[in-house]
């Protein structure tokens, strides 16, 4: 039985008219009392009744604290305005809304120097409000009930920049929003033009997401506009995508719908940094460098730090051991990333690197230069491993991703 409406087993039947008992002092604060939207909670915890009632008392807080019954007509800031992408448009085939998410232009640092993350995840909040709305219009035009919403993910341009990790958190508490207040609303995520360091990403915000949502994630190859068209009728898919609907000036990207994002301009800058808290702390004497070693066991894997200086600059590059076991001199080792100085003391230096070899690789504090000052250096480093079974649907495609 698939739990939905028309297809309860005796039992599920049951569950859902005590669920619906023991919800009455707060059914009318619902945005909906239909058996569709009860089901919906119960299905998301596999018809525990305590587990679904808990959720769904949490997603009625929630409500209130985002004051969701106007969420709608709240103005975002105006640069979540300009440059948050993504938009709802056309239909599936069944009638679904169809939501896009760009990810290449999408300035994450820019955004989050720019507003604070309660306002990104409020504009994400009235999104899904948006979504919702337009599943109910849907179901009245249409005569059937539609409940759930088709995404498709354009990866083309995802670098390390987006693996920034306050981006990252970020977008991880966006993910667990969606999954606790909007469950099962996801019908398909197609993931197109993924580029080589889309494993990595995924397997950094995958833990956010419910077990049946992963399962609804489709990473497509070189024929995805062929799989987009399986699902939503060509009129319907902007010619972007490999269909035809344009917007009314004929523009191919639809842009009066799916905001593209972009670099944000600093003068919507608030903060020029984010507190962040390092792992690690080390001073370097004057006339010497601290190595850090991290072994990488297999290609792909991405090595991404953040750090900061007291007082003044310190040089860090990136380097490759060509023996194992012994310390070595920068001189007697690859550069991976050229030593420079950073004057980590004003701005936090944060960064990333994809290892395109394995082996051990050093992090090299340098203040050889500095004669008289020993610097303190905190530094946070993690290595970031690519979620398998993404990177084989991505390897077992061509590596030239555009048909």
């Amino acid at each position: 039985m698939s739990g939905c409406v028309g297809d309860l087993s005796p039992q599920q039947a049951e569950v859902l008219a005590q669920f619906r008992e023991k919800l009455q002092d707060v059914l009318p604060s619902l945005p909906s009392q239909d058996d569709y939207f009860l089901l919906k909670w119960l299905r998301a915890r596999s018809f525990d009744l305590p587990k679904a009632e808990t959720m769904l008392r949490k997603h009625i807080e929630v409500r209130k604290h985002m004051d969701a019954d106007n969420i709608i007509a709240w103005e975002p800031p105006e640069v979540i305005r300009k440059y948050m992408s993504g938009g709802l448009c056309g239909y599936d085939r069944e009638g679904s809304p169809v939501r896009y998410e760009i990810i290449g232009p999408l300035d994450a640092k820019g955004l989050l120097f720019s507003v604070s993350k309660q306002d990104l995840i409020k504009n994400k909040f009235r999104d899904c409000e948006l979504l919702r709305h337009e599943c109910q219009q849907q179901s009245e035009k249409l005569g059937k009930k539609i409940e759930m919403v088709m995404m498709v993910y354009d990866c083309e341009g995802l670098g390390l920049k987006h693996l920034w990790k306050p981006a990252v958190d970020t977008y991880g508490e966006i993910l667990s929003m969606f999954e606790e207040n909007y469950p099962e609303s996801l019908k398909r995520l197609f993931i197109v033009k993924a580029p080589k360091l889309f494993p990595v990403a995924y397997n950094l915000v995958k833990h956010f997401l419910s077990e049946d949502t992963r399962k609804k994630v489709v990473v497509l190859g070189s024929n995805w506009k062929e799989v987009l068209q399986k699902y939503i009728d060509p009129a319907q898919i902007p010619v972007e995508y490999g269909g035809t609907l344009t917007d009314p000036d004929g523009d191919p990207k639809c842009s009066s719908k799916i905001n593209y994002g972009g670099d944000v301009p600093q003068h919507y800058y608030v903060r020029d940094q984010l507190a962040q808290k390092y792992e690690h702390s080390v001073v370097v004497n004057r006339g010497s460098s601290h190595q850090v070693e991290y072994e990488i066991l297999f290609p792909g894997c991405v090595l991404r730090w953040q750090f900061r200086s007291e007082g003044a600059d310190i040089g860090f590059g990136v380097y490759l051991k060509t023996k194992v076991g012994e310390r070595q001199r920068a001189g007697d080792m690859t550069e991976v990333l050229p030593s420079q100085r950073y004057n980590a003391h004003m701005v936090p230096e944060d960064g990333s690197l994809t290892c395109s070899t394995p082996g051990i690789y050093v992090l090299r504090f340098d203040n050889t230069y500095s004669f008289l000052h020993s610097k303190r250096v905190s530094y946070s480093v993690e290595v970031l491993l690519p979620d398998t079974a993404s990177a084989q649907q991505i390897q077992g495609e061509s590596p030239n991703h555009s048909p």
